[in-house]
């Protein structure tokens, strides 16, 4: 679950050769030091993706639009890991500075499509379907440097919440499966999250994901079992090491959990 200190090591900037992170000023226990808009070009293009503008902050967005300026370039392409606020809200207005198209799934007729290769400028960026946190999840690889754009289905610090009703913790561990895989494969090695710091090693942080789930989910499970009725009953005993003020969103990744453990599984 999000939450605890802010990290003041972490201020964005540049992460890898194809990837900048220019920090939203959106600071919470559930953005954590704020929303990461990702610029991403491939050396040497005068085209630029930019992931997530954020929320609706000119002068965040001015910034984004400053740095791509300064680095010789344009934005071309704007997508998005989800549809929450905090990482598309500005989408629009962003479109308007730019007149880059926003592409994300189920915005209308130009979807992200799983597994759609998209090249822009050089650079080619892998969608990869990661439903759970929300049910228009997506994730970007980057092949050319094994480095996965996670949006909150990964985060740089902490967990993340299954938003339940639309995220679903079946799906939500099906994409870290998904990306469990990558790792394996060696196709990802690195994560740049939608919220905190870089992670530079992926096959460790999805593996404490998938354990901290299934740790969380059998104490859920105990909750319910010593009589906890209600999903705040379940939070008052199995997140009680939780902050307070993030309580309401562990509600919701309880009721993800408790649709999960009423659910037949094969």
């Amino acid at each position: 679950m999000r939450g605890g200190p802010a990290d003041p090591g972490w201020t964005g900037g540049t992460a890898t050769e194809r990837a900048f992170c220019v920090l939203a000023r959106n600071p919470s226990p559930m953005t954590l030091e704020g929303t990461n808009t990702w610029v991403l070009a491939e050396p040497g293009s005068d085209e630029a993706v930019v992931i997530d503008p954020g929320p609706l902050d000119e002068a965040h967005l001015q910034a984004v639009l400053a740095h791509v300026a300064a680095s010789g370039r344009r934005v071309t392409l704007t997508l998005l890991t989800h549809g929450h606020a905090d990482h598309a809200e500005s989408a629009d207005r962003f479109a308007e500075l730019t007149g880059a198209p926003v592409r994300a799934f189920g915005r209308g007729h130009d979807d992200v499509r799983p597994g759609e290769l998209i090249t822009v400028g050089g650079l080619d960026v892998l969608a990869t379907a990661t439903p759970g946190h929300t049910s228009d999840s997506f994730s970007f690889v980057l092949p050319a440097e094994a480095s996965l754009l996670t949006g909150d289905t990964v985060l740089g610090r902490g967990t993340t919440v299954v938003a339940w009703p639309d995220g679903h913790l079946e799906s939500y561990l099906e994409s870290l499966h998904r990306i469990e895989a990558l790792t394996g494969a060696g196709a990802v090695t690195t994560l740049l999250p939608g919220h905190g710091p870089v992670q530079p090693d992926a096959a460790a942080t999805v593996g404490y994901y998938l354990r901290h789930r299934a740790e969380r989910l059998e104490q859920v499970r105990r909750a319910v079992e010593e009589g906890a009725h209600t999903a705040y009953e379940v939070v008052k005993r199995v997140y009680a090491d939780v902050p307070r003020d993030v309580w309401p969103a562990a509600e919701l990744s309880v009721q993800a959990q408790l649709e999960y453990l009423r659910t037949p599984h094969s």
